[in-house]
Order: C-alpha cells, then structure tokens, then sequence
C-alpha cells in the first residue's frame, strides 16, 4: 500500500495510561497531532492486541490525526502508515521519512493516548509502497542488524507499542539482504522484549494472489521461520490483482486466505489449524480499487468478509484506507481519499468496528 497509486480496555487500563502519558502544552504553532508529552518508564505495553481486531489504516502522510478519524469513524484500533527513514542509506527511523515528524513521544504522543483513554490503540507500519520502491524502508537503507533492532526497540518502548507491522511488497519483497536483515532485527527485538518483560507482536503485511502469497511473500515468512524470528500476524492485501479479468472481492479474500494458511501448515506443522487462521489478516480495499471496476468491493462483500472471517478465527481485519470511507467520487478508482461507490460515509468503518472483540 501506498500513499498515491496501487501497491501499494476498560476504565482501568485507560487510568493506567493517562499516568505513565502526563500530557503537556502544545508548543507554539504545534498542531493537535504533534502535541508534546513527556512520558514514564513502563515495563509493558499499555494494551494487549484483541484476538479479534479491525484496524483500518490512516494516511498519516496527509497530516490528519488518527485520534480523530478514529474517533470520527467510531473505532478504537487503527494502523498507521508508515515509517520510513528520509533517504536511502540511512537508519534512523521517522514518520512518512520525514526528518521533521522523528520516533518520539513529541509527535503523535497524544494520539495515543487519546486512542488508550477510549480503549483502543494503533499498530505503527514499518515500509509501505513508496518506502518498499525507494530503498528508505528500514532493513532495506541500514546494513546494521543491531541498529535496525535498536530502532524498533526505540518505536516500541516509545509509544509502549503492542504490535510492529512490517508492509513489505515491491522492490522489497526481492531484496534478500533486507529480509533476512529484517527478520534477523525482529528475532534480537523479541529476545530484548522478553528480557524487559513486554510482549509484543510482530506482523507482516504482503500482497497476494487470489489462491495466496506469490513466491516474494512465501521468502520472506519462510526467512523469518529460518531466523528464528516468531510472525504472529501474516496480514495479506486483498486486493489490486491485477489479472485482467474481474473478481469478486469478497469470495477472492477467502480463497487467498485459505492459500496463506495452507503455506502456513508447511511453515509451522505443529500449530493447529484454529491457530494457523489465527496468524491471520486481511486489509481490504473499499470499493474501487487501483485496477479498476473489476475489482470493486462493495458494501454487500463487507457483510460477507464479517461473517467469514468470525467463523475462521481470523485476528485482523483491516482497510486501506480510513479517509476512503466515504461515496464522494462515484466510478473513480484508486482514490487515498473516497471509495468509487454509492456509500454512507463511515459504512465500512461500522460494519467491521463490532468485530474488536
């Protein structure tokens, strides 16, 4: 996914957060989004990923805060993308690659805190589209093992994160050197989480074919297998196939994500089949889709992918994106910032919200 065109809990825990977040003044000409904090020392993330979750994307890219689309759209848990470093070469970590939005608690600190106080929070994505064709997707631009982990050490006990997702497609999915640099940075982040007493979970975001993950998607899981590098999420993006004849999305979702979990029986052999379909995810695309009207996901398939997902056990439900939620440009295709179709704004944000369980 990317930002242009295609290939792209309870009073209790919301207390606990608001005590280890001690919300500061915003700054002089600061937005509401990169509101200062300062931050307490935690030993563990400030919330647990649900075994059932929709996580829409939101473009952070475009400015908006997440805190309000999610608020606006009524859900509690949403992705964010993406992190990126600012040139190739480079290891250090930023927002959208941009040297003026750095991994600290002084942007989008009080996001996440706004997301926790309702009872929800937000998966930070590592690459993306534009990250994984530019060589600036992390394990791609740093050499460093150790310093690719230190960097997500650093993202992680930031925001006391609860999940890293890794969007890997394009040039990425190819380069080996970054896989196995990736999956080898993830396996030494987990090793340090244990010693730290956090648990945090690592997911990867692929592109698929409509019978499951091409060969580029298969390397890197069976990579991770191979580093030791525990993959909790394997979430595949339902859409944009790209194979010149038309789809229907909902039933093309299912038949992709049975693939992922025939390859994840050969990849992990003693997990059980309700614990295979539990590694997984699905981001689907709301309407029309980079390809155009042959893949349109309609409003109808959202009710389908609802029901179909529940009965497998899927973990992760999710969209590209938030800010498409809407029917403001009927028949265009490809959109950041509306479906293509005849919708209620907000329509698929409240038909999958429930399944956050």
């Amino acid at each position: 996914m990317r930002p242009t065109a295609p290939l792209c809990a309870a009073a209790a825990a919301s207390a606990a957060l608001l005590g280890a977040l001690a919300l500061a003044a915003p700054t002089a000409g600061a937005s509401t989004t990169h509101q200062a904090t300062t931050r307490a020392a935690t030993t563990h993330p400030a919330t647990t990923v649900p075994a059932h979750v929709f996580a829409p994307y939101v473009e952070t890219y475009t400015g908006d805060d997440f805190a309000t689309v999610a608020a606006k759209s009524g859900v509690k848990w949403v992705s964010l993308a993406f992190l990126q470093t600012d040139k190739a070469g480079s290891c250090s970590l930023y927002w959208d690659g941009s040297t003026s939005q750095p991994v600290s608690s002084s942007v989008y600190g009080t996001s996440f805190a706004k997301l926790r106080a309702a009872g929800g929070d937000a998966i930070p994505s590592l690459g993306g589209y534009t990250a994984d064709t530019s060589n600036t997707e992390l394990a791609d631009s740093c050499t460093s093992v150790s310093t690719i982990a230190t960097q997500l050490e650093k993202l992680i006990s930031t925001y006391d994160l609860a999940r890293v997702d890794f969007d890997v497609e394009q040039n990425s999915l190819t380069n080996t050197a970054g896989i196995d640099r990736r999956n080898k940075a993830i396996a030494k982040v987990e090793s340090w989480a244990a010693s730290t007493g956090r648990h945090v979970q690592f997911s990867y975001t692929l592109p698929t074919n409509t019978d499951g993950l091409d060969s580029g998607g298969t390397g890197v899981l069976k990579n991770a297998v191979a580093n030791h590098a525990r993959i909790d999420v394997v979430n595949i993006m339902t859409f944009d196939y790209y194979t010149g004849g038309s789809h229907e999305m909902a039933t093309a979702t299912e038949t992709a994500a049975q693939g992922l979990v025939n390859l994840l029986a050969q990849l992990y052999p003693t997990k059980s089949s309700t614990q295979r379909w539990a590694m997984v995810g699905v981001t689907e695309m709301p309407g029309i889709d980079d390809y155009g009207k042959p893949e349109t996901f309609t409003t109808a398939d959202a009710k389908t992918v609802y029901s179909w997902a529940l009965g497998k056990g899927v973990n992760e439900v999710s969209m590209w994106a938030s800010e498409r939620d809407n029917g403001g440009c009927p028949g265009t295709g490809g959109s950041d910032s509306c479906s293509g179709i005849s919708q209620s704004t907000w329509y698929f944000s409240h038909a999958w919200e429930p399944y956050t369980h």
